[in-house]
């Protein structure tokens, strides 16, 4: 679904206002957008408690339509909510922060089953290929204690996490984009993935990572590299739990 086709889906009903508020050197959502936002992200949450924890990684945007659109539990994605959801895919992200390169430039990205493979006991999948080879070297050349935490997402899922960040943050796009990649900017879409230590839960996405037995070994190994390293150019915080597929 190209730019104008979506937009056409929409309702003339008149909108919130949509200028972004700047405070400082951070953006912010406007009050409306806030609200707004708060509702998707709780939509977003209803989606993925229906459709299963694995199957909301892949799910297209398309797919999510349909869904709110037939299950009541989920309900219907509102105009303004669709209408933030296209400023949030389309949107240049330099102007809060974010130097990152575009992955994909369809909101309604569609990933075959067939491209992907499951990791058992982990609800998450990789692209076949070489993610999933640098994926299976990793676990025999760093040892069984390191797991995926975190591996293909199509646009719905990084939506998802990027509303999920600015409704915990105030409605910060500044700062979400630090921690989250903007939906159309995540390399997760396209090849990389997310590990960590088993058991360690959210501290494997802390600089603590950094620290273990299991990273001293992985930035030693010729086959991957960490994508986001200490003061990158892409102005994203440091994520040493981030593989990069090369």
């Amino acid at each position: 679904m190209n730019r104008r086709l979506f937009l056409t889906t929409l309702s003339l009903s008149p909108l919130f206002a949509n200028e972004f508020v700047q405070t400082n050197n951070d953006v912010f959502l406007t009050y409306n957008e806030y609200k707004t936002l708060q509702s998707l992200d709780a939509r977003f949450k209803r989606l993925r408690a229906y459709i299963g924890f694995a199957n909301f990684n892949l799910v297209s945007f398309g797919e999510a339509l349909y869904y709110a659109r037939n299950y009541p539990t989920i309900g219907k994605f509102k105009d303004d909510e669709l209408s933030l959801i296209d400023r949030f895919f389309h949107e240049d992200p330099n102007m809060y922060g974010f130097y990152g390169a575009k992955t994909c430039k369809n909101i309604n990205n569609k990933i075959s089953q067939k491209d992907v493979v499951k990791i058992h006991y982990t609800g998450h999948y990789l692209f076949k290929g070489k993610p999933q080879e640098d994926y299976d070297k990793l676990i025999k050349d760093v040892g069984d204690s390191l797991i995926l935490t975190s591996g293909v997402r199509n646009i719905v899922k990084q939506l998802s996490l990027y509303a999920g960040k600015l409704n915990r943050n105030g409605g910060n796009i500044t700062n979400a984009s630090i921690d989250i990649a903007p939906p159309a900017y995540s390399y997760h879409t396209i090849s990389d993935f997310d590990v960590g230590l088993r058991g360690w839960g959210y501290k494997n996405f802390t600089d603590e990572f950094a620290s273990t037995k299991e990273f001293e070994k992985m930035i030693k190994l010729p086959y991957i590299k960490m994508r986001y390293q200490k003061n990158n150019s892409d102005g994203v915080r440091f994520e040493p739990w981030h593989v990069e597929v090369i």
